[in-house]
């Protein structure tokens, strides 16, 4: 699915080569907790080892996207951009983030992911408000003409009526320039349901899981058509030697089992040739019986 940037936005400013010396693409502020940012990761990498998606594609966690050159950018927690790939030289600063004026095009989907009441990503927080902040994140991104806007809480920070209303996961899709909810009205909450993406060729659904560690926890995971889990490059490694062992065990069975042929073929010769040695001592041939 390829979309440009809304109309509305400043074409003016879609062209190549723009002095972006000013634009700040990264200020290496921390600002992310351990489980946001193992759950970026976990969106990003799959796609990667699992040769989920036909190349090229970027996914990218906590990277800059700049849709006009006079505006701060919006940071999703992890975006994915069809018929894109980064550039080779990072060393050039235009490279380093998601210029929709380089790319040609807005990111098919981002994803927030939910840590406190405070990252606007439904509507805005008080201290955004004070601030003088006029649009949260799911208008700004529904202006800008991304297809698919996914909110995943956790830890059921944002459970206002006007927000995540109980669910877990919430997905839109654009209609226009505004949203319109693609998840039930219930949203998603139980793990294993999941939502398709049309045209992405991809889901999301709730996991429940070990992940890096010995510890089970709740996941926001891509998935194919039938809810299953786009795998990370060590569950892809699990599942070969799985097969793997599988197939050796099969073979090893096989093997048995052709042993045990023999085995019963040779006690069959060898019943047969005693049979004959006693026809044999009583005076009968036993090629004539």
């Amino acid at each position: 699915m390829t979309q440009l940037l809304n109309p509305e936005v400043n074409t003016e400013e879609i062209v190549s080569h723009l002095d972006i010396s000013h634009l700040e693409t990264e200020d290496d502020t921390p600002v992310d907790n351990f489980q946001s940012e193992e759950q970026q990761r976990l969106l990003v990498e799959p796609l990667y080892s699992a040769n989920a998606l036909p190349v090229p594609f970027l996914a990218a966690a906590n990277v800059g996207l700049f849709y006009k050159l006079k505006a701060d950018p919006i940071v999703p927690d992890a975006l994915l951009s069809l018929g894109v790939q980064r550039p080779d030289d990072f060393s050039q600063k235009q490279n380093r983030a998601y210029f929709v004026w380089e790319f040609g095009k807005v990111p098919e989907v981002c994803i927030e992911i939910v840590s406190n009441q405070e990252g606007d990503e439904l509507s805005l927080s008080r201290r955004s408000q004070l601030k003088g902040k006029a649009t949260g994140k799911k208008d700004l991104y529904a202006q800008i003409g991304v297809p698919f806007y996914a909110v995943f809480d956790p830890f059921r920070k944002l459970q206002g009526p006007n927000e995540m209303n109980g669910a877990l996961l919430r997905v839109w899709t654009i209609a226009s320039i505004a949203y319109t909810e693609l998840t039930p009205a219930p949203g998603i909450s139980q793990v294993g349901e999941f939502i398709w993406l049309d045209g992405v060729g991809l889901g999301l659904t709730l996991w429940q899981g070990q992940f890096e560690e010995a510890v089970t926890r709740l996941w926001l995971r891509w998935c194919d058509r039938e809810g299953r889990v786009i795998p990370t490059g060590a569950e892809g490694q699990q599942m070969e030697r799985q097969r793997a062992n599988s197939a050796d065990q099969r073979a090893e069975a096989e093997h048995q089992r052709a042993e045990t042929e023999q085995q019963r073929a040779e006690a069959e010769r060898q019943r047969a040739e005693r049979l004959a040695d006693r026809l044999r001592a009583m005076g009968i041939n036993p090629d004539e019986v």
